[in-house]
């Protein structure tokens, strides 16, 4: 049963913040707080400006700012706007407010007996974005939920059978789930649903809950957190803030800034929706948004940093110098040394010979340590090298014919490609690692995926995979250049796809890209299902994607098509034709006789597929939380609007106007084919791939095409 979750805010105690964040907030407002005439408090909390107490008071940077103080309650508390939002610390760039929970009871006959709906949002206006520091978290044995947002879905499920396996402490799956979400969102809505209604785990686990906090404040209890829901609601609603970006500007950068006063700077935020911060210079405090500007810190003044010798302020820094009767350093604590009348040479020679000693000391002391770690580095890689199947792989590589069959790369290789795995380098993130770009020595660029860790005992299995992935050669399949073994998790090095992911070209505007045309829908179609055809049935051992949805097809600087991946691809031995797996894969394209039996076929990438096309041909996302419940699934939609003859009120108005009829029917017939439930009644992906070619080549006498044209237009609205 699916439950949409309508975020409703349940407010945290006040007494929850901790002291450091609160430091933090009263960091920014040292001198002038607020504007003049404007409150500074609410309770015990300070407001700095650009935020402001009352709404439409002109106590804030602009309304988008204002917050309200609430004296209906003891003490009393500070809401973002009009609105319910309980915010508990605000600092020079973060804010923490109050924190709700979606939760689903069942009885034993598996009956709801509680439910809490809930959904937020900040308008696009609001300084306020959810940071990275939250994680969505999914608590239950029997429970999936999603996390939706603009651009943006995920989901995440826990799953157990008996109370003891549930581990204490971190969310592995047992039980207790965890995903991240992406920069810069502003708002999310939450879907709970459940595998058997709690009837198999009721008796310790009656309850499945979803929440958005931060994720350094939620520990998971295990068994205890899964049997009680009245603690863990007050222990998590107590202790689990939700933390938010806050930045000005809009979308503006800093060289359009004007609101930063004298003696601070801007910067940047790391946002794709832009904005900035106004930040003191070094050696000054206060308030940069308000006049007066930042002051310059005497910082001579409450504690001597000279170590008691003479300390002078200067602006927005100090000097120090050894008092009357001592000579040499004042910044360190034995710097200033006596000076003796008749002595001042001996003391010149002592003070020499002593810094020299110290720094050949100092050095040495490097030296031995900067030796020591590097050996400790070589061990640790070469150990990791071993553990993640280097040794198999070099035998491997000894056999004649497989010399140039994979590329070994070094650890310094990557880091020198990636910048040091830069966080600027980033180019994707998925299920199954992240992903870098990179620039080789000989100046090939490169996607670096960091994947997920290898079983050691596994390790034999993934270096065939790994081999016979790199022999894959096909023009729209993303080649495996090559990998690196020294790190703890293998890092694959595949060939760089410049053109972004398939899913953004259809769902970034509505109605595609202006290139994406039928034509060229059916060309991508046609590719993509030539590529899978390929790994399932002419690769040298048949290869099972497992992971086929659009954001996993990309497209190169022609537009054409390139398959890439495979960090959940299974090998299948020519004598099988099925395999048990683990189920893994993307919720919304996931094969269901896949997902209930872990029997793995290539009829599992047929489905996914067939998902992929129905979104080609309507522009929808595989789910949506706007659609009833039984529509939310874009599968189930497409295949119901198929058998109740509604094929053209659910395509998209682009493709109505560009396709004829007959191409759209065979394409339907053949999406609905690809989705039955059982895999045998799919066809293969060859079939699908042939099928697909034919409708490109398939051409009509001119004058048939005009009659087609003008049936096709009478079926679309006048406005459109």
């Amino acid at each position: 049963m699916l439950l949409l979750f309508t975020l409703v805010l349940l407010t945290l105690p006040s007494t929850m913040v901790s002291g450091g964040n609160l430091q933090s907030s009263t960091a920014i407002a040292t001198g002038n707080i607020a504007k003049q005439g404007c409150k500074t408090h609410c309770g015990t909390l300070t407001v700095p400006y650009p935020f402001g107490i009352g709404v439409g008071k002109g106590c804030s940077l602009d309304e988008s700012f204002d917050l309200n103080c609430s004296s209906t309650e003891t003490p009393p508390k500070l809401f973002y706007g009009s609105g319910n939002i309980e915010i508990y610390n605000i600092s020079d760039s973060e804010a923490r407010v109050s924190n709700s929970i979606g939760f689903t009871c069942y009885n034993q006959h598996g009956n709801v007996t509680q439910a809490t709906d809930a959904w937020t949002t900040f308008s696009t206006t609001s300084p306020f974005t959810f940071s990275l520091k939250n994680k969505f978290t999914v608590i239950g044995c029997d429970d999936f939920a999603f996390i939706t947002g603009t651009n943006f879905s995920s989901g995440c499920w826990g799953s157990c059978t008996k109370k003891n396996e549930v581990p204490e402490g971190y969310c592995s799956g047992i039980g207790c789930c965890q995903i991240s979400i992406p920069k810069g969102l502003k708002d999310y809505g939450v879907e709970l649903s459940t595998f058997d209604n709690h009837t198999k785990v009721q008796s310790f686990n009656p309850c499945g809950m979803a929440f958005l906090g931060e994720e350094d404040s939620f520990k998971f209890l295990g068994a205890s957190d899964l049997n009680n829901i009245t603690q863990f609601l007050d222990k998590t609603i107590s202790n689990v803030p939700i933390v938010l970006d806050w930045v000005i500007g809009g979308n503006r950068s800093c060289t359009e800034a004007t609101e930063c006063k004298g003696n601070s700077s801007c910067k940047d935020a790391e946002l794709e929706i832009g904005g900035y911060h106004c930040i003191c210079n070094e050696g000054y405090e206060g308030n940069p948004y308000l006049d007066p500007d930042c002051q310059d810190i005497d910082e001579c003044k409450d504690k001597n940093p000279c170590f008691g010798h003479n300390c002078s302020n200067t602006p927005g820094s100090y000097s120090c110098t050894c008092r009357p009767g001592y000579t040499g350093d004042a910044t360190t604590a034995y710097g200033c040394q006596p000076v003796a009348k008749d002595s001042k040479f001996t003391i010149m020679v002592f003070t020499i010979a002593l810094a020299l000693g110290l720094l050949a000391i100092f050095s040495a002391v490097t030296g031995i340590c900067f030796v020591i770690r590097k050996r400790k580095l070589t061990k640790l890689r070469e150990k990791f090298f071993e553990q993640n199947g280097g040794v198999f792989l070099k035998q491997k590589l000894k056999v004649p014919g497989t010399s140039d069959a994979v590329t070994i790369f070094s650890t310094e290789q990557l880091q020198k490609a990636t910048g040091n795995y830069s966080e600027e380098r980033i180019i994707g993130r998925g299920g199954y690692g992240v992903v870098y770009k990179g620039i080789l020595p000989d100046k090939r660029v490169v996607a670096i995926k960091k994947s997920k860790l290898v079983d050691g005992t596994q390790a034999e299995q993934f270096v065939n995979e790994v081999l016979i992935l790199t022999q894959v050669i096909h023009r729209n399949v993303v080649k495996l250049l090559g990998c690196c073994l020294e790190e703890e998790v293998p890092v694959l090095v595949y060939e760089f796809i410049s053109n972004n992911t398939l899913f953004y070209h259809i769902h970034h505007i509505s109605g595609g890209m202006s290139w994406l045309s039928w034509e060229n829908r059916l060309r991508i179609a046609a590719e993509a299902a030539g590529a899978l055809g390929y790994l399932h049935s002419q690769a040298t051992m048949p290869i099972i994607h497992r992971d086929v949805k659009s954001t996993n097809i990309l497209l190169d600087d022609n537009y054409s098509t390139k398959i890439s991946d495979f960090g959940a691809s299974r090998l299948i031995p020519l004598d099988h034709d099925q395999v048990t797996t683990l189920v893994q894969g993307t919720l919304g394209y996931l094969d269901p006789q896949y997902f209930n039996t872990s029997q793995l076929t290539d009829k599992s990438d047929v489905y996914s597929f067939g998902v992929v096309l129905a979104e080609l041909i309507t522009g929808q996302k595989p789910l949506c939380a706007y659609r009833t419940n039984e529509d939310k699934n874009l599968a189930t939609y497409f295949v119901k609007s198929i058998k109740e003859n509604r094929l053209y009120e659910i395509v998209e108005p682009r493709v109505l106007r560009e396709g004829t009829l007959e191409h759209l029917q065979a394409v339907g017939e053949l999406v609905k084919r690809c989705l039955m439930l059982e895999g045998e009644d799919r066809p293969t992906m060859k079939e699908v791939a042939m099928e697909l070619e034919g409708l490109r080549k398939f051409t009509t006498h001119p004058w048939v095409q005009q009659q087609i044209h003008e049936e096709s237009a009478s079926l679309i609205p006048e406005d459109e």
